[in-house]
């Protein structure tokens, strides 16, 4: 029997293993290892500046981390159902819904896991970026001859779908990415602006950054919201929810928006406790960068031993004797 694409024809082909996303793993190791630094770092800060100094810390890290978040809408459903089209076989199965910002990953894992001769484990990615083709994604997933209920899952969200989701959930997805980049450079802006410091531009920061990720919210949940074609397998329904990073993501707009009023309230009505919170002496009330300014005007100071000369009593001057020619 000859080989045909490097399997045996008329057989099953190998199932195989849907390649590991590493973007949530290289999240949180990059902020695990800020969070690590700040850690070591924290026993040399002096006062009670320390505790505030690491609770901006963890502010910060924990904003930066929900922006750069996936899990925006998923739902699970326990089904028994066909395997493969042209098939009597029926497998029971867990059939998972995950949509992005830039495509649905359709899970497919068996109970048990190995049924009808296979390993019933399947993960299949889907994109609808502007750069990706969708309905090319789930030709290539016909012709892989992938299970039924991954194909029928995927069916609902191509082009020619009489649902008409697929041009609401791009379009959502791709805008709310952007919002969420932008609020990205925001919340950099805003850490750099509170370092330096200039607290009350850090807090108007805060303020565009929970915009943005408000606005991004906002294009999910007109996307959502459309009319959608039920995801049946006989009397169970797939049904999908908000995941954890839109509650995140709505609760940390909220919390910026907070932050930025706080410190805009502050700045104006009690500058001084704001300085506390930041660990700035009365000294910085104008700013380093504002009394840097002004000192730059100032004629140098003289120097110690040129001051000790001019101090010097006239009396204990040495007496000058002049000759006459």
């Amino acid at each position: 029997m000859t080989l045909w694409d490097g399997s045996f024809p008329f057989y099953p082909n190998t199932n195989a293993c849907f390649p590991f996303d590493t973007t949530q793993a290289v999240i949180i190791s990059v902020f695990f290892s800020a969070l690590a630094t700040f850690i070591i770092i924290l026993p040399g800060i002096r006062g009670r500046g320390r505790f505030f100094w690491f609770l901006r810390g963890i502010m910060g890290l924990f904003i930066g981390a929900v922006v750069l978040s996936e899990d925006w809408e998923n739902g699970w459903v326990t089904v028994n159902t066909s395997y493969k089209f042209f098939s009597c076989a029926m497998v029971n199965a867990d059939i998972g819904l995950h949509i992005g910002l830039a495509g649905v990953n359709i899970t497919l894992m068996g109970n048990p896991v190995n049924q009808v001769n296979e390993t019933i484990s399947y993960n299949e990615h889907f994109a609808w970026s502007f750069d990706a083709d969708y309905d090319l994604s789930y030709s290539e997933g016909l012709e892989k001859g992938l299970p039924s209920p991954i194909l029928y899952v995927a069916e609902k969200f191509t082009m020619q779908s009489p649902c008409g989701v697929h041009n609401q959930y791009r379009i959502s997805g791709h805008y709310a990415s952007l919002m969420l980049w932008m609020a990205f450079c925001t919340w950099l802006l805003s850490i750099l602006l509170f370092s330096m410091p200039i607290l009350l531009y850090g807090g108007y920061m805060l303020l565009l950054t929970a915009t943005l990720m408000l606005f991004s919210l906002l294009f999910l949940f007109t996307a959502r919201n459309t009319l959608k074609c039920p995801i049946q397998f006989g009397p169970a329904s797939l049904k999908t929810v908000y995941g954890r990073s839109f509650w995140l993501t709505l609760a940390t707009g909220l919390l910026c928006l907070l932050l930025g009023l706080g410190v805009i309230v502050l700045n104006s009505v009690q500058p001084e406790k704001l300085k506390l919170v930041f660990n700035l002496d009365g000294r910085e009330g104008k700013g380093e960068a504002a009394e840097r300014w002004e000192k730059s005007f100032l004629p140098a100071d003289a120097s110690t031993s040129e001051q000790d000369m001019l101090m010097v009593p006239l009396s204990e001057l040495c007496e000058v004797t002049t000759t006459k020619l």
